[in-house]
C-alpha cells in the first residue's frame, strides 16, 4: 500500500504542486452520509484522505472533531465499519491514498495483527496514531511497516533537532507537521515560522512534509502550500458537516455538497500556491 502514497506524491512533484490532504471523521453523522462524503473528496480536489477513527476519549482533538467522533459513535460507527468503508471506497477508487487517523486503544482492542491484516485487505495506505510515541514503535509502528502500511508521525513546533531523528526514524509516507501547539482547530502559526520548520524537517528527511492544524481557508492553504509538500485541512471540513445537520444531528440534503464545495475551494487555493510564487 505504501506504493499508492509514494506514487501520489511523485505525481504531485511532477505537477509542481503541493497535496491537499483532507480529514473527515468516519461515520459522521452516519455511515451512508460519511461514505458519500468520502467518495466525493477526490473529485472535489483531495489528493490524500485522512479518515478519523472515532474514539470516546480523543485528547488531541478540538471541540469540532471531538463532536464529530461522538456523533459517529452514537450512530454506531466501529473500527470494523471504518475498514468496511475503506473497502467500499476502493471498489471505485484505487488511486487515492487513505490514512486512518486516531488513537491506539481501538486498534489494541481489535488486535494489532488482525487489524493490520484487515486494514491491508481493505486498502488502507497509512496510519497516524497520535498517542503512540517513537518509544512504543514495537507496539504498532514496526508491525505496520512490515505489513507495508505507512506509519506517519507528527512533528510539532516543540520537536527540536535532538528529538527529530527519533520521530523520523520509522516514519514513512509523509511527515505531518503540526503548525501549532495545542489541540486541533486553533489559530495557525505565522507562515514564516512554518516555512522555517518545513526547511528544518527537510534537513533530516527526504519524505514529503505536510502541514496541518489550523488551516481553515483557501487563502491559508495557498500560503502554506508555497513551502509545504502538502496542506492538511480537518476541522474546517468537519465543521462544514456539522453546520448542515438538523437539530437531531442528522444529515440534510446539503451535507455532502457543503463538504465538496469547501474542498473544491481549498483545492483551488493549494493549486494556486506555487503558480503565484513562481509568478
Amino acid at each position: 500500500m505504501t506504493a499508492r502514497m509514494d506514487a501520489r506524491f511523485a505525481k504531485l512533484k511532477e505537477e509542481g504542486r503541493p497535496a491537499l490532504v483532507t480529514f473527515v471523521m468516519s461515520g459522521d453523522p452516519d455511515y451512508d452520509t460519511s461514505l458519500a462524503i468520502l467518495k466525493k473528496l477526490p473529485a472535489a480536489g483531495a489528493d490524500v484522505v485522512e479518515l478519523g477513527m472515532p474514539f470516546s476519549d480523543p485528547m488531541a482533538d478540538g471541540p469540532a472533531i471531538q463532536a464529530a467522533g461522538l456523533r459517529a459513535l452514537k450512530a454506531g460507527q466501529t473500527l470494523k465499519k471504518t475498514l468496511q468503508m475503506v473497502a467500499t471506497f476502493r471498489e471505485t477508487d484505487d488511486d487515492t491514498p487513505i490514512v486512518l487517523m486516531g488513537y491506539y486503544n481501538p486498534i489494541y482492542i481489535y488486535g494489532v495483527d488482525t487489524f493490520l491484516a484487515d486494514a491491508k485487505k481493505a486498502g488502507v495506505d497509512g496510519l497516524i496514531i497520535v498517542d503512540l510515541p517513537p518509544e512504543m514503535d514495537d507496539e504498532l509502528c514496526i508491525p505496520a511497516l512490515s505489513a507495508d502500511i505507512n506509519f506517519i508521525r507528527l512533528a510539532t513546533p516543540t520537536t527540536d533537532d535532538k528529538r527529530l531523528p527519533a520521530v523520523l526514524k520509522n516514519t514513512s509516507g509523509f511527515v505531518y507537521y503540526v503548525s501549532m501547539t495545542g489541540i486541533t482547530g486553533g489559530a495557525i502559526a505565522s507562515t514564516s515560522k512554518i516555512a522555517d520548520a518545513v526547511t528544518r524537517i527537510k534537513n533530516h528527511t527526504d519524505l514529503p512534509v505536510c502541514v496541518g492544524f489550523g488551516v481553515k481557508t483557501a487563502e491559508q492553504a495557498k500560503v502554506i502550500g508555497r513551502d509545504a509538500d502538502g496542506v492538511v485541512v480537518g476541522t474546517a471540513i468537519v465543521q462544514a458537516v456539522a453546520n448542515t445537520l438538523d437539530k437531531d444531528n442528522r444529515a440534510t440534503t446539503d451535507t455532502v455538497e457543503a463538504v465538496a464545495t469547501l474542498v473544491g475551494g481549498l483545492a483551488a487555493g493549494v493549486r494556486a500556491s506555487r503558480l503565484e510564487a513562481a509568478g
